[in-house]
């Protein structure tokens, strides 16, 4: 299952931690792991293609992304919530293989 955890401070979105594989079909045809994996590669090269990379922390691997805010930025903040809508919207279409969770 793909677990997305948002980490919220005074209504603004710090921190989003994707990890895990849907396991939705086997390799190169599990759709799932393609849009999430989509959906955040699309948010980090928005954030790239903006010249705003010094306003976040940035770790990806296999299973794994995350995005921290290491300055407030409304431009990013509006790319958290976008990124938080489409993993949510995921998780209604795919309940079995995606679950979103605000995190502390």
């Amino acid at each position: 299952m793909i677990t997305a955890k948002y980490q919220i401070k005074d209504g603004l979105i710090q921190k989003i931690t994707v990890s895990g594989h849907a396991h939705y079909k086997k390799a190169g045809q599990d759709i799932v792991c393609a849009a999430v994996s989509a959906a955040t590669l699309v948010t980090a090269n928005a954030i790239e293609h903006l010249g705003l990379n010094q306003f976040v922390d940035l770790a990806v691997d296999d299973g794994y992304f995350k995005i921290e805010l290491k300055e407030e930025n409304q431009t990013i903040q509006a790319l958290f919530e976008n990124l938080k809508y489409t993993l949510t919207d995921f998780e209604k279409q795919y309940p079995k293989y995606m679950k979103n969770q605000k995190e502390g």
